[in-house]
């Protein structure tokens, strides 16, 4: 994550859309919790056919309700991608009965394993390298994985603000992710600016992780809607701009989008053809709809 560098909706048209953008966008993921989910009559009006959908497990959401929105995507036709949070997962008895509910009950063979965002473990698992080495998913031979990616650092995994145990744990996937049979890639927090995102990337790539990267970006949202998701996210850096980007008051209640963001990224990546920031991973902050209306307005296909 970086600084903040959308612009309001009134800076901004879909006529000004570089074809370069529009590419960028296609095979775009979104993200989803089972309650708003519920909120939406029909994704296939909103989403193009098989996108992938993460599904965001919140501490205290039941497995029932996981199994039973992953049901309904992957019914419809998507790729579904459920939260393995380590931390809430109690064993590896619960770890293994939710892989086989997703398997058999939704036909899912996809997932996102991540630490979690409590403090401490509620059981054995504390980080998605255990739930990696545990073999659970290999042994129902789940065909996507993915795992976190932090282009601005985490303060829970590197408390004195430095890289250094992100970057290891980046080095451990991809040495797993070379004697694995499954797909994996980087799914990352969502992002601001594209400069050291840029530069983030391609240092990745010069210290021999070629994991590919799902940049994660925050959909069109009110600006006190994003503070109070980089408060709950840490995002730091990006929360210092956002909070001085307050102070004008004129665009307070603007929705902001991440147009720019994303043109620079899709613009050197056109230049760039090796740039390993393969996708991008939509946090639909400001909702699903708005989120969705924004990437058909900006070139991403929709069906």
């Amino acid at each position: 994550m970086a600084l903040l560098n959308f612009r309001s909706r009134d800076e901004s048209s879909p006529a000004e859309t570089p074809a370069e953008l529009g590419a960028f966008l296609r095979g775009y993921s979104i993200e989803v919790m089972p309650r708003t989910a519920a909120k939406v009559d029909d994704f296939k009006a909103i989403l193009p056919e098989g996108t992938r959908v993460y599904i965001a497990h919140i501490e205290g959401t039941p497995i029932d309700d996981m199994v039973q929105t992953a049901q309904r995507l992957a019914r419809d036709g998507f790729e579904v991608m459920p939260h393995f949070p380590a931390r809430i997962i109690k064993d590896a008895a619960t770890l293994r009965d939710w892989i086989a509910r997703y398997q058999g009950e939704a036909g899912i063979t996809s997932a996102l394993l991540l630490a979690g965002g409590l403090d401490a473990p509620q059981g054995e698992f504390a980080d998605s390298m255990q739930l990696l080495q545990s073999g659970a998913f290999g042994d129902a031979g789940f065909t996507r994985l993915h795992v976190a990616g932090h282009p601005e650092g985490n303060k829970d995994i590197d408390p004195d603000g430095s890289m250094t145990n992100v970057e290891a744990a980046l080095r451990w996937k991809q040495t797993f992710s070379e004697s694995s049979d499954a797909e994996m890639a980087l799914a990352t927090q969502f992002c601001f600016e594209a400069e050291p995102v840029i530069a983030w990337a391609d240092s990745l790539r010069a210290a021999g992780i070629t994991l590919p990267i799902h940049i994660g970006v925050a959909g069109p949202a009110k600006l006190q809607t994003m503070i109070k998701f980089a408060i709950a996210c840490g995002v730091g850096p990006s929360l210092r701009v956002l909070q001085r980007r307050a102070r004008d008051v004129t665009k307070l209640l603007l929705p902001f989008e991440p147009t720019e963001f994303l043109t620079t990224l899709a613009m050197h990546k056109a230049a760039n053809p090796d740039f390993n920031i393969e996708n991008v991973h939509i946090f639909p902050l400001g909702g699903i709809k708005a989120a969705t209306t924004w990437t058909a307005a900006h070139g991403a296909p929709v069906d």
